[in-house]
């Protein structure tokens, strides 16, 4: 059988890696590059709780500094919180600690590759490649890899290289242009975390309203409002704002009164924005989004 003239057809080089930083993700793609075959030389773990995720999801891996971590490494995987990455690349490049040559690979979702600026300029190959999931910390991660989208940038000929690394830990890799990096992020944070907080706080509301299990409740209307959103975008919105019901709205101002201002205001703000969508979608008429809109307004 004649040999494949297409590229990467043969399995791609296996990496001598050093995992700086044994967090929650970090321990986790580390063993999840263990699994494809890569070499995990070398990590640090500076907390206890960085230690025991090291051991339990880098069996046998050396714990070592910063610098012997990343020393004489073909790849170097950067797990650290995104305030301190400038620090600790700067470090790097002070010190001549990589290789000229080394990939150099960031988890951040904030950050494209131009705050690895410093090592680039020393000749290291620089990939952002960012995880579009919460991570445990435990090996029941490395299965909810599978399909995990991997926003990715870097450099359109080390494209291939940051793709193939992601498929190879069961990632599906999804381009982010360098100067989009930090709208991706914002956009990701704005759903996931607000939507955490909106469940919690329903929760908290119902249970302030005399229900004893709310997520007997909670459970299949944000999980049907959830797919729906996703499959038919703002056509699928329903409730008191898109049709105009500004007399609901005002009770439901009324009630939230008693609780915390915060959660007022946040209803406020969430309700413009969908009758702003709503309004736009051809689901909410002009006539009734005036009403609706001047209730909102109105905080007296």
């Amino acid at each position: 059988m004649a040999e494949s003239d297409e590229p990467w057809t043969e399995k791609p080089p296996r990496l001598d890696v050093g995992v700086v930083g044994t967090g929650r993700a970090g321990s986790v793609l580390g063993a999840a590059l263990k699994r494809a075959g890569h070499n995990i030389r070398a990590c640090t773990a500076v907390s206890d709780v960085s230690r025991l995720r090291a051991e339990a999801l880098l069996p046998s891996i050396p714990i070592l500094s910063i610098d012997e971590t990343v020393a004489n490494r073909d790849l170097i995987l950067l797990s650290i919180p995104d305030d301190f990455i400038s620090q600790v690349v700067s470090g790097l490049a002070a010190t001549n600690a990589v290789s000229p040559g080394t990939f150099v690979m960031h988890l951040s979702g904030r950050y494209g590759i131009d705050i690895l600026r410093p090592l680039t300029e020393q000749g290291c190959l620089p990939l952002a490649i960012h995880p579009v999931m919460t991570f445990t910390g435990t090996s029941i991660d490395l299965n909810r890899l599978s399909d995990c989208p991997f926003g990715v940038t870097t450099h359109d000929i080390l494209r291939p290289v940051a793709e193939t690394l992601v498929m190879e830990m069961g990632g599906e890799p999804v381009w982010v242009p360098e100067a989009s990096r930090g709208l991706y992020h914002a956009a990701l944070t704005f759903g996931a975390n607000n939507l955490m907080t909106l469940v919690n706080q329903t929760s908290e509301l119902l249970e302030a309203a005399g229900i004893s299990n709310p997520e007997a409740l909670v459970t299949p209307l944000l999980s049907a409002s959830l797919d729906n959103a996703l499959r038919n975008g703002d056509s699928a919105l329903t409730g008191p704002i898109s049709r105009g019901d500004a007399g609901t709205v005002r009770e439901h101002l009324r009630v939230l009164a008693n609780f915390d201002p915060a959660v007022t205001q946040a209803y406020r703000s969430l309700a413009r924005l969908t009758a702003v969508r709503a309004l736009a979608s051809g689901k909410l008429q002009p006539i009734a989004a005036q009403e609706l809109l001047a209730v909102l307004a109105d905080e007296s």
